[in-house]
């Protein structure tokens, strides 16, 4: 039977942990998703020297766990560290904060790259068409009639990877950092009731990614108002 009298008692100490996940998703998120655009936009010409790089490090990246990538770039690239004081980036590899953020960008923007290709993708050439016919330049095509269609229709399936990335940040108690699972681990290695707090964080991630599913509904309402309608 879960203690509900410790449940309730445990639940502050873990919320103390939540600025950290919250951090650690919206800068990994943001980051990823200039990446992922970045990407998406360069795959869309014929380019081979562009797109065969970018599309090896989508499949590394979404080929291999997330795990492993946190552990290649805190404990591998540790082994470099000559190198990288010598390149002025050691700061940034020996913060394991940081090393959490880079592992979990990449990773957003591989998966993200591929959603954003596919929904610039299905954008219908006739409108591009006409577009150029009303005499607009190819960045202003891109900017006001692609970009916009594009993202729309790519809310749906970026909401996921939203999600997928704020359970991932999880993760990153493998690396000293103490964010909501982090402190869980911490408390069950102090009370040896794994229950009730794996239940108290498992409910914090769900109030979290709750929250962000009923505001990018809102926000697919907001921009596509006749699917609502329907």
């Amino acid at each position: 039977m879960i203690d509900f009298a410790f449940f309730l008692e445990i639940i502050p100490t873990l919320l103390s942990g939540l600025p950290m996940t919250v951090q650690l998703a919206a800068a990994s998120i943001s980051i990823g998703f200039v990446m992922a655009l970045l990407l998406a936009l360069a795959q869309q010409g014929n380019h081979r020297f562009v797109s065969w790089p970018i599309r090896t490090f989508v499949a590394v990246f979404r080929g291999t766990p997330l795990l492993v990538q946190i552990f290649l770039i805190y404990y591998g690239l540790g082994q470099f560290r000559p190198s990288l004081q010598d390149m002025g980036l050691w700061w940034l590899f020996r913060e394991p904060y940081w090393c959490a953020i880079i592992a979990l960008s990449l990773n957003t923007a591989a998966y993200g790259s591929e959603i954003l290709r596919g929904a610039i993708k299905g954008v219908p050439h006739g409108l591009v068409e006409a577009a150029t016919a009303f005499g607009m330049s190819r960045a202003l095509t891109l900017r006001l009639v692609v970009l916009p269609l594009a993202l729309r229709q790519a809310i749906p399936s970026y909401s996921n990877e939203i999600i997928l990335m704020i359970k991932g940040t999880s993760l990153a108690s493998i690396i000293t950092l103490m964010e909501v699972t982090g402190i869980a681990q911490g408390l069950i290695s102090q009370t040896y009731r794994a229950v009730e707090v794996f239940v108290a964080a498992g409910a914090i991630y769900l109030a979290i990614n709750f929250t962000i599913i009923s505001a990018l509904n809102a926000l697919e309402i907001w921009l596509t108002p006749y699917r609502a309608r329907a």
